[in-house]
């Protein structure tokens, strides 16, 4: 089995890239609605494809007016917008890579991001434009938008650094490379630093093809984006599957609960990607009697939100490395309350034990058993192609028989679907964010009078988790100690990573070779939990 696409490969999308697939639908759906941009200040804007096309190719222009070329790299730190949705675009139309950063990262982690791909130029919203100058000092200029997220901002930007500045005649199409680098995502992982996940255009194509497969997306559907378009659920999962199949994608700024079903009704949606945080907030309010959704993804099936909202939920299990599903239900056939479906027919899966022989040698787990998740596909179509500027990251994560390594357990079930277990110790899913703990513990142990620490998840009834510190201070520590950590991990760390406890302890438990018991800590939380709660 071939692991890695090289270019003399036939594979589905040889001649093809996301330009191509995008003056394919302006061809084939001019006229129709692509995009339609509902901000919470001001009217709506509706693009239909041959518009966005037009646009993007405008916006492209302007970035090689500017020096940008082909394989250079293009910070995008922005919260969804129309301009955020057009900056990608054009990036892929001159060959350059977008790299797309989490709209509430810190100054810290702007500048890492900025450092670690080598962006040549930034693109964002006034809200941030003095953050990433101060932060991201190689950059060779910025662009900045004259409103945040549709809202209006008063004050001229400067005309150089205006978007308008990136209004020029659009460029020829550069030759269609399928294997050429088109984005770049950062995912937290049990690394300290994020890694930087580099997705080709055959991976971006590859997403747009099986996300519209796996949803059952129609060209008639109204697919609403609420959630970041810097993860590759937004990305990948709505709007690009919405490109493939030439539906309509509604795009908003962010997840709004009172917003929600009026926006929802007004435009007739069919389609979105849910998560807990958000269902959670939508219990709280009316459900109309006479929407028109059909069906909502979700981490798993859901019986009890179906009979709520009067709405079918679709299971699935991916990553950014994977870009689509590696594990779905199917819409059309009954599944376990939890499961988050079966193998997908595009990717090999293996559930294992704890051991490192070969898949081959029988670790294999049996129903009823639960184990580690690996998959398996080609890296470059079906699986990311590296991480960028780090090579050992890249080869730790897979075995030596190709199977990427998810840091994921799962349960396989008699009837053979496939429940979500439980993700390495060291992670934490955040109001819909993974952090990884050893990013938190990386900041703490640089305040001076840290001895050690260690960061928890806790049980959080809307955000499912959130960080907790237990710090063990040094013999000299200032009385201080618990303020000056604070501070630190709110200069350094975006909010949802910040602890929202920092606990200081005389002692920490401790395992086999004197390393810090976590899973005792995870239980001192639990243990607590209902006297938070009462």
């Amino acid at each position: 089995m071939r692991l890695l696409l090289g270019p003399q490969d036939p594979h589905p999308f040889t001649g093809m890239d996301v330009p191509w697939l995008l003056a394919e639908r302006a061809r084939t759906r001019r006229d129709h609605p692509f995009i339609i941009w509902e901000p919470f200040d001001s009217p709506p804007v509706s693009l239909s494809y041959g518009q966005f096309l037009h646009r993007v190719g405008r916006v492209a222009g302007g970035l090689a007016r500017r020096g940008v070329r082909q394989g250079e790299y293009v910070l995008i730190h922005m919260e969804n917008s129309l301009e955020c949705l057009l900056a990608w675009y054009a990036c892929t139309w001159i060959g350059a890579v977008a790299v797309t950063t989490n709209a509430r990262a810190a100054d810290d982690e702007l500048t890492y991001y900025a450092d670690h791909c080598g962006a040549v130029c930034a693109i964002t919203q006034p809200r941030f434009a003095a953050r990433v100058a101060a932060s991201c000092k190689g950059l060779r200029w910025m662009v900045v938008t004259d409103n945040d997220a549709g809202t209006p901002v008063s004050g001229a930007t400067d005309a150089a650094s205006s978007w308008a500045s990136l209004d020029a005649e659009a460029p020829p199409m550069r030759p269609h490379d399928p294997l050429a680098p088109c984005s770049v995502q950062f995912t937290s992982g049990t690394t300290s630093r994020p890694k930087a996940v580099l997705w080709t255009h055959a991976n971006a194509l590859w997403g747009a093809r099986i996300n519209a497969v796996h949803e059952d997306l129609r060209p008639d559907d109204v697919h609403l984006v609420h959630l970041p378009l810097f993860h590759t659920n937004a990305q990948a999962y709505s709007v690009l599957a919405t490109l493939w199949i030439g539906a309509t994608a509604v795009v908003q700024p962010r997840f709004s609960t009172s917003r929600f079903w009026p926006v929802s009704l007004a435009h007739g949606c069919t389609w979105t990607s849910m998560i807990g945080f958000c269902t959670k907030a939508l219990m709280t309010i009316d459900v109309p009697a006479h929407h028109r959704y059909r069906m909502w993804g979700m981490g798993a099936i859901a019986h009890p939100l179906e009979q709520h909202f009067g709405i079918k939920t679709l299971g699935w299990w991916g990553m950014t490395e994977t870009i689509t599903h590696g594990i779905v239900s199917s819409p059309y056939l009954s599944a376990v309350n939890g499961a988050i479906g079966r193998p997908a027919p595009e990717y090999e899966i293996a559930i294992v034990d704890n051991d490192e022989r070969p898949v081959r040698e029988s670790r294999a787990i049996a129903p009823g058993g639960s184990g580690h998740l690996l998959i398996r596909g080609v890296r470059g179509l079906s699986l990311f192609r590296e991480y960028l500027g780090n090579a050992k990251a890249t080869a730790d994560s897979f075995d030596p028989e190709g199977w990427f390594r998810t840091g994921d357990r799962v349960n396989l079930l008699e009837d053979g679907t496939i429940q979500f277990g439980d993700r390495d110790k060291d992670m934490l899913k955040v109001g819909g964010e993974n952090v990884a703990a050893s990013e938190i513990e990386r900041v703490i142990m640089l305040v001076p009078g840290v001895g050690e620490c260690a960061i928890v998840a806790k049980k959080h009834a809307m955000l499912d988790e959130v960080p907790v510190a237990f710090v063990l201070p040094a013999a000299n520590a200032p009385a201080d100690l618990s303020a000056r950590i604070a501070a630190a991990c709110a200069a350094q760390l975006a909010d949802f990573k910040q602890p929202r406890e920092i606990r200081m302890v005389s002692e920490l438990p401790r395992s086999t070779l004197e390393k810090i018991a976590k899973a005792e800590l995870r239980k001192q939380l639990i243990a607590e939990t209902p006297k938070a709660t009462s």
